[in-house]
Protein backbone atom coordinates (compact mmCIF):
# COMPACT_ATOMS: atom_id res chain seq x y z
CA UNK A 1 0.00 0.00 0.00
CA UNK A 2 1.07 3.15 -0.73
CA UNK A 3 1.86 6.82 1.77
CA UNK A 4 -0.43 9.58 0.63
CA UNK A 5 -0.33 13.22 2.13
CA UNK A 6 -3.69 15.08 2.92
CA UNK A 7 -4.38 18.41 4.09
CA UNK A 8 -8.17 19.29 5.11
CA UNK A 9 -9.93 22.17 4.71
CA UNK A 10 -9.03 23.70 8.43
CA UNK A 11 -4.65 23.52 7.60
CA UNK A 12 -4.09 19.98 9.37
CA UNK A 13 -1.60 18.14 7.08
CA UNK A 14 -0.96 14.54 7.75
CA UNK A 15 0.04 11.19 5.69
CA UNK A 16 -1.19 8.25 5.55
CA UNK A 17 -0.91 4.37 4.37
CA UNK A 18 -3.84 3.47 2.48
CA UNK A 19 -5.31 1.33 -0.40
CA UNK A 20 -5.24 2.95 -3.87
CA UNK A 21 -8.81 2.52 -4.11
CA UNK A 22 -9.63 4.68 -0.63
CA UNK A 23 -6.81 6.96 -1.55
CA UNK A 24 -9.36 9.67 -1.94
CA UNK A 25 -11.53 8.99 0.87
CA UNK A 26 -9.93 9.70 4.00
CA UNK A 27 -11.50 11.88 6.56
CA UNK A 28 -8.67 14.32 9.33
CA UNK A 29 -7.32 12.54 12.25
CA UNK A 30 -7.55 15.80 13.79
CA UNK A 31 -11.09 17.36 12.93
CA UNK A 32 -12.74 14.85 11.19
CA UNK A 33 -13.34 16.60 7.69
CA UNK A 34 -12.99 15.39 4.12
CA UNK A 35 -9.41 16.18 3.27
CA UNK A 36 -8.17 16.15 -0.02
CA UNK A 37 -4.60 14.25 -1.19
CA UNK A 38 -1.60 16.56 -2.13
CA UNK A 39 1.18 15.82 -3.93
CA UNK A 40 3.75 14.00 -1.81
CA UNK A 41 7.24 15.56 -1.45
CA UNK A 42 9.97 14.43 -3.75
CA UNK A 43 12.17 12.05 -1.92
CA UNK A 44 16.01 13.18 -2.89
CA UNK A 45 18.23 10.85 -1.57
CA UNK A 46 21.85 9.76 -1.96
CA UNK A 47 25.05 11.18 -3.31
CA UNK A 48 26.66 10.31 -6.38
CA UNK A 49 30.40 8.53 -5.79
CA UNK A 50 32.86 7.63 -8.20
CA UNK A 51 33.94 5.11 -5.41
CA UNK A 52 37.71 4.21 -4.22
CA UNK A 53 40.15 5.74 -5.75
CA UNK A 54 43.38 3.81 -6.43
CA UNK A 55 45.30 5.35 -3.36
CA UNK A 56 42.10 4.54 -1.41
CA UNK A 57 41.85 1.12 -2.14
CA UNK A 58 43.67 -1.71 0.33
CA UNK A 59 47.00 -1.89 -0.41
CA UNK A 60 47.96 -4.68 2.10
CA UNK A 61 47.01 -8.41 2.33
CA UNK A 62 45.82 -7.31 5.95
CA UNK A 63 43.70 -4.57 4.45
CA UNK A 64 41.38 -6.71 2.31
CA UNK A 65 40.65 -8.57 5.24
CA UNK A 66 42.96 -11.56 5.04
CA UNK A 67 42.49 -11.98 1.47
CA UNK A 68 38.83 -12.70 1.83
CA UNK A 69 37.12 -13.94 -0.92
CA UNK A 70 33.72 -12.12 -0.91
CA UNK A 71 35.22 -8.72 -0.25
CA UNK A 72 37.99 -9.19 -2.48
CA UNK A 73 35.21 -9.75 -4.94
CA UNK A 74 32.99 -6.76 -3.57
CA UNK A 75 36.48 -4.80 -4.36
CA UNK A 76 37.18 -5.61 -7.61
CA UNK A 77 33.53 -5.14 -8.24
CA UNK A 78 33.86 -1.22 -6.81
CA UNK A 79 37.45 -0.88 -8.72
CA UNK A 80 35.73 -2.33 -12.26
CA UNK A 81 33.39 0.65 -12.35
CA UNK A 82 35.79 3.38 -11.16
CA UNK A 83 38.00 1.76 -14.08
CA UNK A 84 35.23 2.48 -16.49
CA UNK A 85 34.23 5.82 -14.93
CA UNK A 86 37.96 6.86 -15.72
CA UNK A 87 37.96 6.19 -19.17
CA UNK A 88 34.84 8.26 -19.38
CA UNK A 89 36.67 10.73 -17.38
CA UNK A 90 39.81 11.13 -17.00
CA UNK A 91 39.88 14.10 -14.16
CA UNK A 92 38.96 11.02 -12.01
CA UNK A 93 42.00 9.25 -12.96
CA UNK A 94 44.69 11.43 -10.91
CA UNK A 95 48.34 10.98 -10.08
CA UNK A 96 49.13 7.83 -12.45
CA UNK A 97 52.76 7.14 -11.38
CA UNK A 98 53.93 4.63 -9.33
CA UNK A 99 53.89 5.20 -5.55
CA UNK A 100 57.52 4.59 -3.99
CA UNK A 101 56.52 5.03 -0.45
CA UNK A 102 53.13 5.89 1.38
CA UNK A 103 54.09 4.74 4.77
CA UNK A 104 55.68 6.97 7.88
CA UNK A 105 56.31 10.43 6.95
CA UNK A 106 54.57 9.95 3.45
CA UNK A 107 51.48 8.59 4.88
CA UNK A 108 49.70 11.78 4.03
CA UNK A 109 51.74 12.14 0.35
CA UNK A 110 52.79 9.36 -1.47
CA UNK A 111 56.08 10.05 -2.31
CA UNK A 112 55.47 9.40 -6.32
CA UNK A 113 58.18 8.56 -8.92
CA UNK A 114 59.73 11.50 -10.67
CA UNK A 115 59.56 13.26 -7.20
CA UNK A 116 62.36 14.82 -5.24
CA UNK A 117 61.84 13.46 -1.62
CA UNK A 118 61.95 16.37 0.69
CA UNK A 119 65.03 16.66 2.80
CA UNK A 120 65.07 14.85 6.26
CA UNK A 121 64.34 17.14 8.87
CA UNK A 122 67.65 18.85 10.82
CA UNK A 123 67.46 17.77 14.37
CA UNK A 124 68.20 20.77 16.55
CA UNK A 125 71.24 22.34 17.36
CA UNK A 126 72.88 21.52 20.78
CA UNK A 127 74.75 23.83 22.97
Amino acid sequence: MPTYDYRCPDGHHFERLVPIADRDAQSCPACGAACARIPGAAAIGGVASAGLSREQMPQTWKGTGGADREYVRHLRHQWDGRQRLEEKYPELAGDRRAVLAHEGRYHDTPLRVGDTPPSAPTPPAED
